[in-house]
């Protein structure tokens, strides 16, 4: 089989999805790692985001198609429910993640409290961090209403969904203003059940991103 390279920044809550699924489907895989910046230099992706994916002559950017891929090309355990509407929530919560979960709260409070100070060394933005709190707290309300008391996000199965909005989580739960938002959530025992899978056990972040926070 052609080998399949996954190049990105370890620590990438994007990366850690792509390096999850492929665990969860017990398929073997290469990380071509870079620091920050470096993707730009090698041009590997033409908007300067990580991860890239490369499966033999098959190079493939966005999170989202490459988990589908995955999903699509390798055998194991499937990742999308086959039920039209577990499948359609998934594919919401996938969209919740990607609109407003990483751009409205984690690319500001994730990167002012861990990446900016510990891979930067850039001072927090005090104020950044306060205006992005609601967008989190509203996130985290939304996604433990639709967890409700399934297991995993999409129904009674791990799916992209889980896989996608997890490593996000992480960060989150190890930032004291945002820890205390799981608290009493259903969420936080979902999140309990995501870190002990082999599949996030075995791709973890480097620990100096989560002990800075």
């Amino acid at each position: 089989m052609s080998e399949f390279v996954v190049y990105g920044v370890p620590g990438s809550p994007f990366m850690r999805s792509v390096c999850a699924a492929m665990e969860e489907k017990a398929a073997p895989y290469r990380i071509q790692a870079f620091g920050p910046g470096e993707m730009r230099e090698h041009r590997l992706h033409p908007f300067n985001r990580v991860p890239v994916i490369d499966h033999g002559d098959f190079r493939l950017y966005e999170t989202q198609a490459i988990l589908r891929y995955i999903d699509a090309t390798f055998p194991g355990p499937t990742l999308q429910p086959a039920d039209a509407r577990s499948a359609a929530r998934m594919n919401q919560i996938i969209g919740i993640n990607d609109w407003y979960l990483f751009p409205q709260a984690g690319r500001i409070i994730v990167f002012q409290r861990i990446v900016g100070p510990i891979l930067m060394g850039i001072a927090p933005d005090e104020a950044a961090v306060a205006a992005a709190l609601p967008d989190a707290e509203r996130c985290f309300a939304e996604l433990d209403r639709l967890l409700g008391e399934q297991p995993y996000l999409a129904g009674d199965h791990v799916s992209l969904a889980d896989l996608l909005v997890a490593p996000h989580m992480v960060y989150f739960n190890a930032i004291p203003e945002c820890a205390g938002m799981f608290r009493g959530k259903k969420l936080a025992a979902w999140l309990k059940r995501m870190e002990e899978r082999p599949s996030m056990q075995a791709t973890r972040p480097p620990e100096i991103l989560l002990k800075a926070a």
